[in-house]
Protein backbone atom coordinates (compact mmCIF):
# COMPACT_ATOMS: atom_id res chain seq x y z
CA UNK A 1 0.00 0.00 0.00
CA UNK A 2 1.35 3.48 -1.02
CA UNK A 3 1.58 6.45 1.56
CA UNK A 4 -0.63 9.32 0.71
CA UNK A 5 1.03 12.76 -0.55
CA UNK A 6 1.62 14.92 2.66
CA UNK A 7 3.61 14.35 6.29
CA UNK A 8 3.62 10.70 7.64
CA UNK A 9 0.98 9.84 9.63
CA UNK A 10 1.25 10.13 13.52
CA UNK A 11 0.91 7.10 14.45
CA UNK A 12 3.71 5.75 12.07
CA UNK A 13 5.89 8.24 12.70
CA UNK A 14 5.97 7.65 16.60
CA UNK A 15 6.82 4.06 15.60
CA UNK A 16 9.67 5.04 13.70
CA UNK A 17 11.24 7.22 16.26
CA UNK A 18 13.92 5.71 18.84
CA UNK A 19 12.44 5.85 22.20
CA UNK A 20 15.46 6.43 23.99
CA UNK A 21 17.84 9.36 23.88
CA UNK A 22 21.50 8.44 24.96
CA UNK A 23 22.92 11.55 24.15
CA UNK A 24 23.37 13.84 27.35
CA UNK A 25 24.02 16.89 25.38
CA UNK A 26 20.46 16.58 23.22
CA UNK A 27 18.27 18.15 25.13
CA UNK A 28 15.24 18.03 23.25
CA UNK A 29 15.57 15.09 20.01
CA UNK A 30 12.43 13.38 17.45
CA UNK A 31 9.04 13.69 18.51
CA UNK A 32 5.55 14.39 18.23
CA UNK A 33 4.95 18.09 18.17
CA UNK A 34 8.12 19.93 18.90
CA UNK A 35 9.22 22.61 16.05
CA UNK A 36 13.20 21.56 16.42
CA UNK A 37 15.97 19.53 18.05
CA UNK A 38 17.87 21.06 20.74
CA UNK A 39 21.43 20.78 21.98
CA UNK A 40 23.34 21.76 24.89
CA UNK A 41 26.39 24.54 24.16
CA UNK A 42 27.75 25.24 27.64
CA UNK A 43 25.14 28.00 29.26
CA UNK A 44 23.04 27.89 25.50
CA UNK A 45 21.37 25.91 23.98
CA UNK A 46 21.79 25.12 20.04
CA UNK A 47 18.23 25.27 18.20
CA UNK A 48 18.34 23.12 14.48
CA UNK A 49 15.55 22.30 12.56
CA UNK A 50 14.81 21.16 8.75
CA UNK A 51 12.34 22.01 6.57
CA UNK A 52 11.56 20.88 2.64
CA UNK A 53 9.46 23.42 0.36
CA UNK A 54 7.73 20.96 -1.47
CA UNK A 55 3.74 22.71 -2.25
CA UNK A 56 5.09 25.94 -3.43
CA UNK A 57 7.46 26.44 -6.54
CA UNK A 58 6.92 30.38 -6.80
CA UNK A 59 8.97 32.32 -4.44
CA UNK A 60 10.48 29.48 -2.51
CA UNK A 61 13.54 30.76 -1.88
CA UNK A 62 11.25 33.10 0.40
CA UNK A 63 9.27 30.15 1.61
CA UNK A 64 12.38 28.20 3.01
CA UNK A 65 13.92 31.06 5.08
CA UNK A 66 10.54 31.92 6.81
CA UNK A 67 9.06 28.00 7.61
CA UNK A 68 12.86 27.51 9.10
CA UNK A 69 12.86 30.22 11.01
CA UNK A 70 9.39 29.92 12.25
CA UNK A 71 10.64 26.34 13.95
CA UNK A 72 13.85 28.15 15.45
CA UNK A 73 11.37 30.98 16.73
CA UNK A 74 8.54 28.44 18.08
CA UNK A 75 11.06 27.62 20.60
CA UNK A 76 12.04 31.07 21.70
CA UNK A 77 15.29 30.90 20.06
CA UNK A 78 16.90 33.41 17.47
CA UNK A 79 17.42 31.91 14.25
CA UNK A 80 21.28 32.92 12.50
CA UNK A 81 22.62 29.90 10.08
CA UNK A 82 20.99 28.95 7.22
CA UNK A 83 22.47 25.84 5.09
CA UNK A 84 20.03 24.88 1.87
CA UNK A 85 19.94 21.97 -0.76
CA UNK A 86 18.31 23.35 -4.14
CA UNK A 87 17.21 19.93 -5.99
CA UNK A 88 16.70 21.12 -9.41
CA UNK A 89 14.56 19.19 -12.58
CA UNK A 90 16.43 18.11 -15.26
CA UNK A 91 15.19 19.68 -18.81
CA UNK A 92 13.40 22.05 -17.20
CA UNK A 93 16.35 24.63 -15.07
CA UNK A 94 17.33 27.65 -16.95
CA UNK A 95 20.71 29.83 -15.16
CA UNK A 96 17.53 32.67 -14.63
CA UNK A 97 15.87 30.11 -12.86
CA UNK A 98 18.81 29.54 -10.01
CA UNK A 99 19.41 33.24 -10.26
CA UNK A 100 15.89 34.21 -9.24
CA UNK A 101 15.95 31.48 -6.13
CA UNK A 102 19.19 32.50 -5.15
CA UNK A 103 18.02 35.95 -5.39
CA UNK A 104 14.80 34.91 -3.19
CA UNK A 105 17.07 33.44 -0.63
CA UNK A 106 19.82 36.14 -0.15
CA UNK A 107 16.80 38.75 0.22
CA UNK A 108 15.08 36.49 2.88
CA UNK A 109 18.43 36.33 4.68
CA UNK A 110 19.05 39.95 4.80
CA UNK A 111 15.63 40.65 6.22
CA UNK A 112 15.58 38.10 9.09
CA UNK A 113 19.05 39.11 9.82
CA UNK A 114 20.51 34.83 8.96
CA UNK A 115 23.70 34.02 7.02
CA UNK A 116 23.24 31.82 4.45
CA UNK A 117 26.57 29.57 5.33
CA UNK A 118 26.60 26.99 2.93
CA UNK A 119 24.52 23.54 0.87
CA UNK A 120 24.27 21.72 -2.12
CA UNK A 121 23.14 22.74 -5.50
CA UNK A 122 22.19 20.06 -8.04
CA UNK A 123 20.14 19.41 -11.56
CA UNK A 124 18.82 15.65 -11.12
CA UNK A 125 15.87 13.66 -12.54
CA UNK A 126 14.93 12.61 -9.69
CA UNK A 127 12.53 15.92 -8.65
CA UNK A 128 9.84 17.41 -11.61
CA UNK A 129 9.78 21.11 -10.31
CA UNK A 130 12.60 22.83 -8.34
CA UNK A 131 12.74 21.12 -4.45
CA UNK A 132 14.63 23.41 -1.68
CA UNK A 133 15.16 22.67 2.07
CA UNK A 134 16.46 23.95 4.47
CA UNK A 135 18.56 22.96 7.24
CA UNK A 136 18.42 26.35 9.91
CA UNK A 137 20.28 26.53 13.33
CA UNK A 138 19.79 29.03 15.93
CA UNK A 139 20.85 29.79 19.57
CA UNK A 140 18.78 30.85 22.96
CA UNK A 141 20.02 30.87 26.65
CA UNK A 142 19.35 27.76 28.24
CA UNK A 143 16.50 29.76 30.66
CA UNK A 144 15.12 30.85 28.16
CA UNK A 145 14.25 27.76 25.92
CA UNK A 146 10.39 26.96 24.82
CA UNK A 147 9.39 23.25 24.23
CA UNK A 148 5.91 22.16 23.20
CA UNK A 149 5.84 19.75 26.35
CA UNK A 150 5.35 23.07 28.26
CA UNK A 151 1.99 23.24 27.71
CA UNK A 152 -0.07 23.01 31.23
CA UNK A 153 -3.37 22.23 31.84
CA UNK A 154 -5.62 24.92 32.25
CA UNK A 155 -3.66 27.23 29.68
CA UNK A 156 -5.23 29.69 27.14
CA UNK A 157 -4.48 28.56 23.61
CA UNK A 158 -3.62 31.82 21.32
CA UNK A 159 -3.91 31.96 17.34
CA UNK A 160 -1.69 34.53 15.59
CA UNK A 161 -2.99 36.18 12.52
CA UNK A 162 -5.31 33.31 11.40
CA UNK A 163 -6.40 30.49 9.22
CA UNK A 164 -4.27 29.51 6.07
CA UNK A 165 -2.19 32.17 4.99
CA UNK A 166 0.59 30.15 3.34
CA UNK A 167 -2.57 28.07 1.47
CA UNK A 168 -4.34 31.50 0.14
CA UNK A 169 -0.65 32.33 -0.96
CA UNK A 170 -0.03 28.91 -2.41
CA UNK A 171 -3.46 28.63 -4.24
CA UNK A 172 -3.36 32.16 -5.73
CA UNK A 173 0.25 31.43 -6.90
CA UNK A 174 -0.43 27.89 -8.14
CA UNK A 175 -3.91 28.47 -9.66
CA UNK A 176 -3.42 31.64 -11.03
CA UNK A 177 -4.55 31.15 -14.48
CA UNK A 178 -7.52 29.15 -13.45
CA UNK A 179 -8.20 32.39 -10.91
CA UNK A 180 -8.08 34.66 -13.53
CA UNK A 181 -10.97 33.62 -14.93
CA UNK A 182 -13.33 33.65 -11.78
CA UNK A 183 -11.75 36.46 -9.47
CA UNK A 184 -10.57 40.31 -10.56
CA UNK A 185 -6.96 41.22 -10.46
CA UNK A 186 -7.17 43.14 -7.22
CA UNK A 187 -7.81 39.97 -5.12
CA UNK A 188 -5.81 37.70 -6.79
CA UNK A 189 -2.82 40.31 -6.26
CA UNK A 190 -4.11 40.56 -2.54
CA UNK A 191 -4.12 36.67 -2.21
CA UNK A 192 -0.56 36.01 -4.00
CA UNK A 193 0.64 38.60 -1.66
CA UNK A 194 -0.27 36.87 1.38
CA UNK A 195 3.11 35.46 1.70
CA UNK A 196 4.89 38.75 2.48
CA UNK A 197 1.22 40.56 4.34
CA UNK A 198 0.18 39.44 6.62
CA UNK A 199 3.35 37.12 6.20
CA UNK A 200 4.52 33.46 6.33
CA UNK A 201 6.91 34.59 9.13
CA UNK A 202 6.19 34.00 13.01
CA UNK A 203 9.39 35.92 14.24
CA UNK A 204 7.98 38.62 15.81
CA UNK A 205 4.56 36.97 16.65
CA UNK A 206 6.99 34.68 19.20
CA UNK A 207 9.15 37.11 20.18
CA UNK A 208 6.43 39.63 21.31
CA UNK A 209 4.86 36.99 22.90
CA UNK A 210 7.78 36.02 24.99
CA UNK A 211 8.22 39.62 26.00
CA UNK A 212 4.70 40.24 27.39
CA UNK A 213 5.11 37.45 29.86
CA UNK A 214 3.11 34.10 30.46
CA UNK A 215 4.50 32.17 27.43
CA UNK A 216 4.40 28.59 28.14
CA UNK A 217 4.92 26.93 24.95
CA UNK A 218 4.30 27.52 21.01
CA UNK A 219 3.84 25.84 17.80
CA UNK A 220 4.45 26.41 14.37
CA UNK A 221 1.12 25.56 12.16
CA UNK A 222 2.34 24.44 8.92
CA UNK A 223 1.08 21.02 7.07
CA UNK A 224 -2.11 20.06 8.36
CA UNK A 225 -2.90 23.57 9.15
CA UNK A 226 -3.40 24.85 12.25
CA UNK A 227 -6.25 21.58 13.64
CA UNK A 228 -3.68 19.83 13.61
CA UNK A 229 -0.91 21.58 14.62
CA UNK A 230 -3.24 22.31 17.92
CA UNK A 231 -3.57 18.56 18.12
CA UNK A 232 0.19 18.25 18.03
CA UNK A 233 1.13 20.50 20.51
CA UNK A 234 -1.42 18.93 23.10
CA UNK A 235 0.04 15.38 22.23
CA UNK A 236 3.56 16.94 22.98
CA UNK A 237 2.59 18.19 26.69
CA UNK A 238 0.14 14.97 27.09
CA UNK A 239 -3.11 16.66 27.84
CA UNK A 240 -5.74 17.33 25.66
CA UNK A 241 -7.53 20.54 24.10
CA UNK A 242 -10.61 22.37 22.95
CA UNK A 243 -10.69 25.14 20.31
CA UNK A 244 -13.92 27.17 19.51
CA UNK A 245 -15.38 27.17 16.06
CA UNK A 246 -16.97 30.28 16.15
CA UNK A 247 -13.21 32.03 17.56
CA UNK A 248 -11.51 30.55 14.07
CA UNK A 249 -14.51 30.10 11.05
CA UNK A 250 -16.45 32.96 12.49
CA UNK A 251 -13.91 35.32 12.66
CA UNK A 252 -13.90 37.88 10.05
CA UNK A 253 -9.83 38.83 11.55
CA UNK A 254 -8.38 35.15 11.88
CA UNK A 255 -10.45 33.54 8.90
CA UNK A 256 -10.62 36.34 6.42
CA UNK A 257 -12.54 36.52 3.46
CA UNK A 258 -9.70 36.17 0.74
CA UNK A 259 -9.11 33.03 2.92
CA UNK A 260 -12.86 31.63 3.03
CA UNK A 261 -13.52 31.87 -0.81
CA UNK A 262 -10.00 29.89 -2.14
CA UNK A 263 -10.90 27.21 0.55
CA UNK A 264 -14.52 27.36 -0.63
CA UNK A 265 -13.46 27.33 -4.34
CA UNK A 266 -11.56 24.33 -3.87
CA UNK A 267 -13.90 22.34 -1.71
CA UNK A 268 -10.66 22.59 1.46
CA UNK A 269 -11.40 22.71 5.00
CA UNK A 270 -9.94 25.86 6.36
CA UNK A 271 -8.85 24.17 9.47
CA UNK A 272 -6.70 21.76 7.60
CA UNK A 273 -5.00 23.95 4.97
CA UNK A 274 -1.16 24.88 5.54
CA UNK A 275 -1.10 28.07 7.75
CA UNK A 276 3.02 28.76 7.88
CA UNK A 277 2.70 32.05 9.53
CA UNK A 278 0.07 31.47 12.54
CA UNK A 279 1.52 30.51 15.58
CA UNK A 280 0.00 28.79 18.35
CA UNK A 281 0.44 29.77 22.12
CA UNK A 282 -0.21 28.40 25.56
CA UNK A 283 0.09 31.06 27.58
CA UNK A 284 -0.69 31.19 31.66
CA UNK A 285 -5.01 31.92 30.90
CA UNK A 286 -4.52 35.55 33.26
CA UNK A 287 -1.75 36.40 30.40
CA UNK A 288 -3.71 35.69 27.64
CA UNK A 289 -5.82 38.84 26.82
CA UNK A 290 -2.80 40.73 27.43
CA UNK A 291 -0.77 38.67 24.91
CA UNK A 292 -3.07 39.46 22.29
CA UNK A 293 -3.56 43.05 22.58
CA UNK A 294 0.43 43.38 22.85
CA UNK A 295 0.75 41.38 19.20
CA UNK A 296 -2.84 43.68 18.05
CA UNK A 297 -0.77 47.03 18.69
CA UNK A 298 2.18 45.87 17.02
CA UNK A 299 -0.08 44.93 14.35
CA UNK A 300 -0.16 41.24 14.55
CA UNK A 301 -3.99 40.06 15.02
CA UNK A 302 -4.65 37.15 17.74
CA UNK A 303 -7.19 35.72 19.46
CA UNK A 304 -7.78 33.37 21.99
CA UNK A 305 -9.29 30.31 20.39
CA UNK A 306 -9.07 27.06 23.08
CA UNK A 307 -7.88 26.08 26.16
CA UNK A 308 -5.53 22.53 27.12
CA UNK A 309 -7.45 19.87 28.64
CA UNK A 310 -6.07 16.92 30.92
CA UNK A 311 -5.19 14.11 28.54
CA UNK A 312 -8.30 11.80 29.43
CA UNK A 313 -10.56 14.62 28.03
CA UNK A 314 -9.16 14.50 24.61
CA UNK A 315 -9.71 16.73 21.68
CA UNK A 316 -12.45 18.83 20.87
CA UNK A 317 -13.96 20.97 18.32
CA UNK A 318 -16.75 23.38 20.54
CA UNK A 319 -19.57 25.66 18.73
CA UNK A 320 -21.27 28.51 20.79
CA UNK A 321 -23.53 26.23 21.98
CA UNK A 322 -21.27 24.06 23.66
CA UNK A 323 -21.93 21.22 21.63
CA UNK A 324 -18.91 19.14 20.61
CA UNK A 325 -17.11 17.26 18.01
CA UNK A 326 -14.24 15.51 17.75
CA UNK A 327 -10.96 17.72 16.45
CA UNK A 328 -10.09 17.07 12.98
CA UNK A 329 -6.85 16.26 12.56
CA UNK A 330 -5.46 16.35 8.85
CA UNK A 331 -2.30 13.96 8.34
CA UNK A 332 -2.76 14.71 4.47
CA UNK A 333 -2.71 18.16 4.50
CA UNK A 334 -6.24 19.88 2.75
CA UNK A 335 -3.99 21.63 -0.24
CA UNK A 336 -2.28 18.14 -1.72
CA UNK A 337 -5.81 18.16 -3.15
CA UNK A 338 -4.79 20.61 -5.22
CA UNK A 339 -1.88 18.57 -6.69
CA UNK A 340 -3.65 15.51 -6.94
CA UNK A 341 -4.51 14.00 -10.82
CA UNK A 342 -8.01 14.96 -11.01
CA UNK A 343 -7.45 18.40 -10.02
CA UNK A 344 -4.98 19.23 -12.64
Amino acid sequence: MNLPVGKLKHDFLKELLPTRNENVDLVVGPQLGEDAAVIKLGDNYLVATSDPITFATEDIGWYVVCVNSNDIAAMGAVPKWLLVTLLLPEDATTPAMVREIMAQLTQACAEFDIALCGGHTEVTPAVTQPVVIGQMMGVTHKNALFTSADARVGDTLILTKGLGIEATAIIAREREAQLREKCEAQFLEQAKNYLMHPGISVLRDSQIAIATGGVHAMHDATEGGVSTAAYELATAAGLGVVLYSDKLLGSPILYGDITRTLCDMFALNPLGVISSGAMLIASEPKKGETICQALDTAGISADIIGKFLPSEAGFWLEDTTGTQQPLPIFETDEIAKLFSSSNH
